[in-house]
């Protein structure tokens, strides 16, 4: 199986709990030609000093690292800066950069050393960051709903897309990492778009940013809002079976949600206003690179696949323009936890719906199934375990990455480089790597390194040679 591009995500923890050689080692034996890391450093923890790894995803994750880390499959960590940054880049912005610790000075180094030892085997080597998350994100730059409210319950902590406060941050962070490490090829940013994996999510964002904004670039923000209380009012205790039974017919569901879509007309402007941001917010990430002198230095959008980039904002025509490559993101864990998610929101706010035919809607509408005849209940879609194959079938996958080639056909040299997820068990992580690897895509990332057991690496590594 010959892939021109074939990336493992890295994160700091494990090249400190592994060690740079035997990282390195295990990617090239697998055909590896990029890799990506962050930079960040971390050591063991409690829960008083440290967040949990992997992450528990809004509580919801029963996930465990294939490989240990420090010893276990999950634990806590604190963690620091790889590098001391260089403080007159944030001079007169408003948030400042991360501050050095212990663990700056103990093991930042080891960071730009794997950066050099990858580059020097021939490795192209990338920064992974957040689009909108500078450290210590203030609520005031947060996305907010209709009513000034921020989302509970936000699986994804990331900024307005439209906040002044935040692109100067990035500004002053990507010069600060150019500096720090000057032979990376590239940055990764993840959620340049407005995350839905809750219910609450997919209403952001109405902020005082996003007001300012809209105003600037045409946008009628006030009518917008209008008519997105409405439809969220329906949603949330008008929804009807008769509704359900229309979205879970696969032949006439999505029909059905555009008719019942254009009775609020504000909505469709909403989803143009969130397309807009989010490609103004790649824009400007590709106008820090250039700024900075760096305008060899790859930009990557990851994204969130169809149909739910049409709720995220992450227009695919729109942003390729202003990138390397588009890292639509296979995370097919994540998939049916969104429809628990949001299947048990609108089970609460709705009266007297039927679980069976709520469960069987918005898996036809998230375009899940090829078939939706045998799902009863929500229980059958939640956050698989460890050992648990995901429950998105083949086609669903492939159509999905049909639908962002397609808004790329003209799209120029922008490449399509998938994103699948390393998590679960080997027989179907090898399932669903093929399935993308076989699909009309320029290459193939895999997130993350943590998950790669030394059975999922042989696995890669047979693949490699057939």
């Amino acid at each position: 199986m010959f892939l021109k591009t074939l990336g493992i995500t890295v994160l700091g923890d494990f090249i400190l709990s592994e060690g740079i050689e035997p990282i390195l080692e295990n990617l090239q034996r697998v055909g590896a030609t990029a890799v990506a890391c962050n930079p960040t450093v971390t050591a063991p923890a409690d829960r008083h000093t440290g967040s949990f790894q992997p992450p528990d995803d809004a509580g919801s994750s029963p996930r465990l690292f294939d490989r240990m880390l420090f010893g276990k499959r999950a634990l806590w960590v604190r963690s620091g800066p790889s590098f001391c940054p260089r403080t007159d880049f944030y001079s007169g912005i408003t948030y400042p950069p991360r501050r050095p610790n212990d663990l700056t000075d103990q093991y930042g180094s080891l960071i730009g050393r794997f950066i050099d030892a990858a580059a020097d085997s021939g490795l192209k080597v990338y920064l992974q960051v957040g689009a909108a998350q500078p450290s210590g994100l203030r609520d005031v730059d947060r996305p907010q709903l209709p009513d000034g409210t921020i989302p509970t319950s936000r699986m994804a902590d990331t900024g307005s897309l439209a906040s002044q406060a935040i692109r100067d941050y990035n500004a002053a962070y990507v010069r600060d990492l150019l500096a720090a490490y000057p032979r990376i090829n590239g940055f990764r940013i993840d959620w340049p778009e407005y995350p839905c994996y809750t219910f609450g999510e997919v209403f952001q964002d109405f902020s005082p940013h996003v007001a300012g904004w809209a105003t600037t670039h045409g946008f009628n923000l006030s009518s917008i809002r209008e008519d997105v209380v409405r439809f969220y009012k329906y949603l949330n205790g008008y929804l009807t079976n008769d509704d359900l039974a229309e979205f879970a017919d696969i032949s006439r569901g999505q029909f059905a949600a555009m008719r019942l879509l254009s009775r609020f007309p504000g909505c469709f402007e909403w989803l143009r206003l969130k397309a807009a941001l989010s490609t103004d917010l790649i824009r400007h990430w590709r106008e820090i690179l250039d700024d900075a002198g760096a305008d060899s230095v790859e930009l990557t959008a990851h994204a969130f696949m169809p149909p739910y980039s049409l709720l995220t904002g992450l227009d695919f025509t729109s942003v390729a323009p202003h990138v390397d490559c588009i890292s639509p993101k296979l995370y097919t864990m994540h998939w049916p936890l969104m429809v628990t998610f949001w299947g048990r929101h609108l089970l609460k706010t709705n009266t007297g719906l039927d679980e069976r035919l709520l469960t069987r809607a918005l898996v036809s509408l998230m375009d899940l199934a090829d078939s939706t005849s045998n799902i009863e209940s929500l229980d059958q879609y939640h956050y698989p375990q460890p050992d648990e194959p995901h429950p998105i079938a083949d086609e669903p996958q492939r159509r999905k990455i049909y639908q962002v080639r397609s808004a790329l056909r003209n799209a120029g040299s922008t490449r399509l480089i998938a994103l699948v997820h390393g998590y679960g068990p080997v027989d179907d992580f090898s399932r669903r790597f093929q399935i993308i690897a076989h699909s009309n895509v320029d290459g193939l990332w895999i997130n993350r390194y943590g998950y790669l057991s030394d059975a999922k690496l042989n696995a890669l590594a047979a693949l490699k040679d057939q």
